[in-house]
């Protein structure tokens, strides 16, 4: 399941990258869930999805999270639109979440969306 094309432009917010450094995460690890996830589900934040690889060992599972948007816009050189990938957020979860349910977000990372939500509206 490859869910982005290569021509896509990727923006990574502020927050995605402080999370990244926090979690130990690349930025190809984090474009390798968004290329072939293992799960997707609808994120937290409106319009976002949440989509997750499993990460780890048997002994020690975990998965790494992201959530992100997609949104158009125009490129000036072609003059047509073009997606967007909007990196919100990305971190990493001890063990196995359970499917089905909404993405397992940790609290510090909820009330860093709120704010940011609240500050951009």
């Amino acid at each position: 399941m490859k869910l982005i094309k290569e021509e896509e432009k990727i923006f990574w917010t502020k927050h995605s990258q402080t999370k990244m450094r926090q979690y130990r995460l690349s930025v190809s690890r984090v474009k390798r869930v968004l290329r072939k996830p293992d799960r997707k589900e609808l994120g937290i934040a409106p319009q976002t999805i949440a989509l997750m690889q499993k990460a780890g060992t048997k002994k020690h599972p975990t998965e790494i999270w992201l959530m992100y948007q997609k949104k158009n816009f125009k490129s000036n050189s072609q003059k047509s639109k073009r997606e967007q990938i909007k990196i919100i957020s990305t971190w990493r979860y001890p063990g196995q979440s359970p499917i089905g349910q909404p993405p397992p977000i940790p609290e510090d990372i909820l009330w860093e969306i709120r704010n940011e939500l609240r500050s951009s509206n």
